[in-house]
């Protein structure tokens, strides 16, 4: 009985071991600042504490915001699940030409900045896009016949534009690796074909399409650039009102109340999703790729495949193509001062004045020099982001069923739901002084992008160490390979796609983040989402020109990425 416990308890030791690095950047640089920031928020009401939590739940406005905020997740949440779960039959049980191609396509919204998503939607559906454009030029109208800016349209479509993707690889993964002979044993039982999709195949998605649906209503319920861009001062959710709240206003006992809320209802809604994620591990009955999937066969399938492969092409690759064709379309020299002068017809112009100072001004950042910082602040992260990933996805999948990695999991992805604004503030008032003087250090970018990498760097590790065999370690063991030997010798080799993998997501989630960037990035080394935000807020087609480049640039990047981490993941491995 001693021996057992002795043997427990050097397992739990362990295990702390493996969490003491990433709980302790946790404390630093998530929960210290947030403290810093709340305090100070809640300093500076004069009636207390409990008082504005009180005006926050008797305000109509706040009620208005937070009823629109849950309205608009839940409806985009069914619209992703309406076009995603499709998308997933077809990924998950077909094989055709251009899959990975297009897998790949789906998943660089979700990694692109809000701006740059905007900008792609204005250059296809704005009053000056290409739909709108060419409408006015066949029927001769002289004013653009689709409003879509500025309406509960565009934040529903950019929202399933960003989050389809979580459901075509959660759901889609899922659906690849289920046996096809459960389905074939309830039909030779009597069972018809819809029989045994309602009592067999649902029962078996029910986790996975929840667990999807839940990451996509969180994403969507923090919202906070598609509504501020796309949405216009119409509508606001949790994340606009603690932007206005504090900007603006400079309320900050308001937007902490605020940022409690959505901060509380997030991790709420993570520990349902890390408890069904935990499932889609151990399917009950799982099956190589090979033997799952087959060829587009009949009429009946090839109309489906044909079908959904269109509306994906339409949903996800038109928008970004107008945007890249849109940049390099002509000025109209006598009206460069308006986005009106944008013509037809092909130009590098935009991408040539990327690196001219037009205004001969001494304080000029080429936006070069910008790709080349948000290069290193990415590279940075990339290193961060593993170093302290890597220990956290061990102790999770090693000891998948301890008290630690049950409390542990869900907060590892509460930086995904906290305020960006109230994160980047938090950063400028706690990291002021020695030794965590950090306001004017170039670290500070790429440790507050990791913190938005490292949930993902863990989600993708995960699975990859709990898919490793544990006889494959004994095995070693009973040769006489130590730990260390056992660990160079199976586990890294079979990880390391997954780390080049994470890698990657770490990359380009790094060079698109902009909410906590634009509030600590210092002026003079400003990374690419920040210049794109600095010409998209100057008047003029040549400044709107030259963040339609660098827009293009970043999406090429972007889905560059998006190709190496389909070329490398792992086939049978969950990725959320």
């Amino acid at each position: 009985m001693n021996m057992g416990n002795g043997k427990e308890k050097k397992q739990t030791n362990r295990q702390w071991l493996f969490w003491l690095l990433p709980l302790s950047f946790f404390v630093i640089f998530y929960f210290y600042p947030l403290g810093n920031i709340f305090a100070l928020s809640f300093s500076r009401s004069e009636t207390g504490v409990l008082v504005p939590f009180l005006d926050a739940i008797q305000s109509n406005s706040v009620q208005n915001v937070l009823s629109f905020t849950v309205w608009q997740a839940l409806l985009s949440t069914l619209l992703t699940l309406a076009i995603g779960l499709p998308g997933a039959y077809l990924f998950g049980r077909f094989k055709f030409r251009g899959k990975n191609l297009l897998r790949a396509l789906t998943g660089v919204p979700f990694v692109m900045p809000t701006l740059v998503v905007a900008a792609a939607f204005n250059a296809l559906l704005g009053p000056r896009g290409w739909l709108n454009l060419g409408l006015m030029d066949i029927f001769d109208l002289s004013e653009p016949p689709i409003r879509f800016i500025n309406t509960l349209g565009a934040i529903l479509l950019a929202h399933v534009f960003y989050n389809t993707t979580i459901v075509l690889r959660m759901v889609g993964d899922f659906w690849g690796r289920l046996d096809p002979k459960l389905t074939q044993a309830a039909q030779t039982l009597g069972a018809n074909r819809w029989q045994s999709w309602w009592g067999v195949t649902v029962p078996l998605l029910l986790p996975a399409i929840t667990a999807a649906a839940l990451l996509v209503f969180i994403f969507d319920f923090t919202s906070f650039g598609v509504v501020l861009v796309l949405g216009g001062p119409k509508f606001s959710t949790l994340e606009v009102e603690i932007f206005y709240q504090t900007i603006s206003l400079f309320n900050l006992p308001m937007a902490a109340v605020l940022s409690l809320i959505q901060l509380f209802t997030t991790l709420g809604l993570t520990i349902i999703y890390t408890r069904l994620s935990n499932k889609l591990s151990r399917p009950l009955k799982q099956r190589g790729r090979k033997i799952t999937q087959s060829k587009l066969l009949g009429w009946r399938q090839k109309t489906f495949g044909a079908t959904m492969i269109g509306l994906m092409v339409l949903l996800f690759v038109t928008p970004l193509l107008a945007l890249g064709v849109r940049s390099f379309t002509r000025l109209d020299p006598d009206k460069r001062q308006t986005v009106e002068s944008v013509q037809s017809g092909f130009t590098t112009d935009f991408y040539e004045e990327l690196s001219v100072n037009s205004r001969d001004s001494y304080f000029y950042a080429p936006p070069t020099s910008a790709i080349q910082t948000s290069l290193l602040y990415a590279s940075a992260t990339v290193f961060f982001a593993l170093v302290l990933g890597f220990p956290a996805a061990w102790a999770l999948a090693r000891y998948k069923k301890s008290l630690a990695s049950r409390l542990l999991d869900p907060i590892l992805m509460l930086p995904l739901g906290t305020s960006a604004v109230t994160l980047g503030l938090g950063f400028i008032v706690a990291l002021d002084s020695p030794p965590l003087d950090l306001r004017t250090s170039p670290l500070l970018i790429p440790l507050a992008h990791t913190l938005v990498a490292f949930p993902f760097v863990v989600r993708s590790l995960t699975p990859a160490l709990r898919s490793i065999q544990p006889v494959l370690r004994k095995a070693a063991a009973s040769l006489g390979a130590s730990p260390s030997k056992v660990f160079k010798e199976i586990d890294l080799p079979l990880i390391g796609r997954a780390l080049i993998v994470s890698a990657t997501f770490a990359l380009t989630i790094s060079l698109g983040e902009f909410g906590a960037t634009a509030l600590v990035a210092r002026p003079e080394f400003p990374t690419i989402p920040v210049v794109i935000y600095r010409f998209l807020s100057q008047p003029g087609g040549l400044n709107y020109g030259q963040a339609l480049a660098l827009s293009t640039i970043l999406m090429v990047v972007t889905t560059l990425g998006m190709l190496a981490i389909e070329r490398l993941r792992i086939a049978e491995v969950n990725e959320f």
